[in-house]
């Protein structure tokens, strides 16, 4: 990431990565099978070995390993292997550690159909004719051609690239427009072509909010698929993290922060989870220093239902989760991302870095983030307890994006604080106690700081209570909304 540099993350580092035109160590998007509820073991551990030996005297020779009194094997004259009683020795690593990006680079081979081989006898003439090629087709309009007129590129990404564009027709008429151009010759598996179906859908799903870019329409001819959206002006906000030298003050980080975690909670309550949110996927609208900024890139994004975990590996090395890693997450997954970007605001430097993908992964799953050097003593004490709550390597107790609007370094009384999806699974989750377990929470109510009260009150007013009181009907309207935002987008 150019000038930001990691520091004081001490870890094992073994395999190679590769790395983008920006300095960034990618994970692939790998996503293997769509099966979303398996589970499969977490990285191994590593394991520091040591082996050691006798260390003989000249009085006393090594123990023979036969019982006392039987006949040796060995041929009389013959005393045992010189390497039984070599002095003690001390190897500090024998073979290399276990890599955590084995099983990522596995789900990237199967992504993108690089198989090995199947070993097995040579099939009979005929065989496999049944195979039936790709179906790339999208159902969607063939005439981008005579809509709109391709102008230069604008970016480059994992799957695609992006140009500018300028509309010969219809309500947007002489607009400058952004198109993701994906060519469907890289469409070599099932996946990656659900992958594109599934962009649009989000992306068709997600209309409204501020901070997400507008999408248009999408297109497609025999060579490739076109998604037509809004085109951002301003830069990446890498670029604005760059060109301040790798560090925002507390009050502009602020701003930034707010509007990543806004759009976020909207992208929560509407059941979809990011999976990429990085500073190369946050765009300003225009080169002004104010101007609002953008979510882009939903090409690995995915549906969630509220009790749903996911075990497909994608995102980017330094912002992933550890229980992505594990293959068990959800949208909590996302909430640590935006603590690796606020961390980079404050300080300029990433809290996990090495070398090589395996390092950046371990230093992910074992590694603590360093509040201690330049400039953390000079950071405020909210704003540094807000990153450790959104850092916590226990998914549970992370804040929800909800949730980090309300924390003291952010809060303000002015905002508007979305409804957040979590208040579904805490009323759920109380309808369904015992007397006694509802008594104790009523009890420990009573006790909740200052923080969560002001969070509480929040969505207590969201849901619109009549005379002082939350009924179902409140609910319902509020599911019945969800729900049919969920059946429209799926």
């Amino acid at each position: 990431m150019g000038q930001c540099y990691g520091k004081n993350v001490s870890v094992a580092e073994d395999g190679h990565s590769k790395t983008s035109a920006n300095g960034e160590t990618q994970i692939s998007p790998a996503t293997p099978a769509r099966s979303r509820k398996g589970r499969s073991g977490a990285a191994t551990p590593v394991h520091q070995h040591s082996y050691s030996g006798g260390t003989p005297s000249a009085a006393n020779a090594w123990p023979s390993p036969y019982p006392q009194g039987s006949a040796s094997p060995l041929p009389d004259g013959v005393s045992p292997s010189p390497a039984r009683s070599t002095p003690r020795r001390f190897f500090r690593r024998p073979f290399p550690p276990p890599s955590p990006a084995k099983h990522i680079k596995a789900a990237l081979a199967k992504r993108q159909g690089l198989q090995k081989p199947k070993e097995g006898p040579i099939p009979e003439h005929g065989a496999g004719e049944d195979e039936r090629p790709l179906d790339k087709s999208f159902g969607y309009s063939k005439n981008f051609g005579a809509k709109y007129e391709l102008g230069a590129e604008v970016g480059r990404g994992h799957f695609g690239h992006t140009c500018s564009a300028t509309a010969k027709k219809g309500e947007i008429k002489g607009q400058l427009v952004a198109v993701k151009i994906i060519s469907k010759a890289k469409m070599t598996t099932p996946i990656s072509i659900e992958d594109v179906r599934r962009e649009v859908k989000i992306l068709k799903a997600l209309s409204g909010h501020n901070n997400l870019v507008k999408f248009y329409e999408a297109y497609e001819d025999a060579l490739n698929v076109y998604i037509v959206m809004e085109l951002c002006e301003g830069g990446e906000l890498l670029d604005r993290i760059l060109s301040r030298g790798g560090r925002y003050t507390e009050e502009d980080a602020k701003a930034i922060v707010v509007q990543i975690l806004s759009v976020v909670s909207f992208c929560h309550l509407q059941g979809v989870v990011h999976r990429d949110l990085k500073p190369e996927n946050f765009l300003f609208t225009a080169k002004d220093e104010n101007a609002a900024m953008k979510l882009i890139d939903f090409g690995l994004s995915d549906f969630i239902k509220p009790d749903e975990r996911l075990n497909d590996i994608v995102g980017s090395a330094y912002y992933v989760a550890p229980e992505v890693l594990h293959r068990s997450y959800s949208m909590e997954a996302d909430i640590w991302s935006i603590g690796v970007i606020t961390y980079i605001l404050l300080c300029g430097s990433r809290p996990f870095w090495a070398r090589t993908e395996s390092g950046i992964f371990r230093s992910v799953l074992r590694a603590d983030p360093n509040f201690v050097d330049s400039p953390w003593p000079d950071v405020s004490p909210e704003a540094k307890d807000f990153v450790k709550r959104l850092l916590n390597k226990d998914y549970r107790k992370r804040m929800t994006a909800a949730q980090a609007l309300t924390h003291p370094w952010l809060r303000d009384a002015q905002r508007q604080i979305p409804l957040d999806i979590l208040i579904y699974r805490l009323i759920k989750s109380y309808l369904r106690a015992t007397p006694l377990r509802r008594a104790a929470l009523k009890a420990l109510s009573k006790a909740l700081p200052e923080d969560e009260l002001f969070y509480l009150r929040s969505q207590f007013k969201l849901l619109e209570p009549n005379n002082g009181h939350v009924s179902l009907e409140n609910f319902r309207t509020v599911s019945l909304y969800l729900y049919l935002k969920y059946c429209y987008s799926t």
